[in-house]
């Protein structure tokens, strides 16, 4: 599917979002699909061919948007730790307005759905490696982030820490500040990592 995604297609991604947050996996079917947007199933498939289409549909619409804002982050930044917050509190700050969407890169249940959803999800989690662990070796080699640990296991803290929390504000149906919760959190790892 192309990069481009049109007003209908966002709208179904979105109810496909809602339903994967509120029934799971097994309740994403177009037939809820349809029912949960007043529309006919063959609308649906008018736009996407499968469930399967849908979800790998979503999780680049999620990349892509976060993706733009990330990049914005990195030029415009100098200090490591500084660019660190910054591209969380981005990530933080969008799925706080979207919230439906951090299912699509924060559920587990995505990854036995389907080869091409798990290939998905594989390449979306190696992407934010591939470009974090860089920024982590430049943080060492400039002195702000300290050198006991590799570069590839801080960039797992910060990942697995900032997942956990997503997990934790979607399993609680949102009922916390994500953005509060999560600039608190990234600031107390950085401190971990930081030299002092």
């Amino acid at each position: 599917m192309a990069n481009t995604v049109s007003d209908r297609q966002t709208e179904i991604i979105e109810a496909a979002a809602k339903i994967l947050t509120n029934s799971g996996v097994s309740g994403l079917t177009i037939k809820n699909i349809a029912k949960e947007m007043n529309f006919s199933e063959s609308a649906i498939y008018r736009h996407f061919e499968s469930k399967e289409d849908i979800i790998l549909a979503m999780l680049d619409f999620v990349m892509n948007n976060i993706g733009t804002s990330t990049f914005g982050v990195i030029m415009g930044n100098t200090s490591v730790i500084e660019t660190f917050k910054a591209i969380f509190n981005a990530q933080f700050g969008y799925f706080s307005k979207h919230p439906y969407l951090a299912v699509a890169i924060f559920s587990d249940g995505l990854l036995e759905e389907s080869t091409r959803i798990n290939d998905k999800i594989t390449m979306i989690m190696n992407s934010r490696k591939v470009m974090f662990e860089p920024l982590a070796k430049s943080g060492q080699k400039n002195g702000e982030l300290t050198k006991e640990i590799p570069a590839e296991e801080i960039i797992h803290i910060l990942m697995a820490s900032v997942r956990l929390l997503m997990y934790q504000w979607r399993t609680s149906h949102f009922s916390f500040d994500i953005q509060k919760k999560g600039a608190s959190l990234v600031n107390n790892v950085m401190k971990l990592i930081e030299v002092k």
